[in-house]
């Protein structure tokens, strides 16, 4: 069974503003993003509450960085997270990962 890095990090979920456009929310025709869990940033875009501020901590991620962290709407995650390359081309952990989550977990 492959272990998802995702599950023991979580760092990008508290750091980036996770934006996308306006149809993926659920309350537009086809979308599957949970609208009640984001927020208009323009016309065109919205973003997932609680990321649009520093610190930034996306209002899905559930647990602690670093250590156990997911997604309370994995299934139903914006095109940004699932886009997001969590290994590099030769299947190594993204090194920006480990990056991030060392600066996160100074504070």
């Amino acid at each position: 069974m492959t272990v998802n890095l995702c599950q023991a990090c979580g760092a990008c979920c508290a750091h980036f503003r996770v934006s996308f456009y306006w149809g993926e929310a659920d309350d537009a025709p086809g979308g599957i993003v949970p609208a009640q869990l984001t927020e208009a940033i323009s016309p065109h875009l919205r973003c997932m509450k609680g990321t649009a501020s520093k610190p930034a901590r996306c209002v899905a991620l559930e647990g602690e960085v670093g250590k156990r962290a997911s997604c309370s709407i994995y299934p139903q995650r914006p095109s940004t997270c699932r886009e997001f390359d969590v290994l590099e081309a030769d299947g190594s952990a993204n090194s920006r990962c480990a990056e991030l989550r060392t600066q996160l977990l100074k504070f």
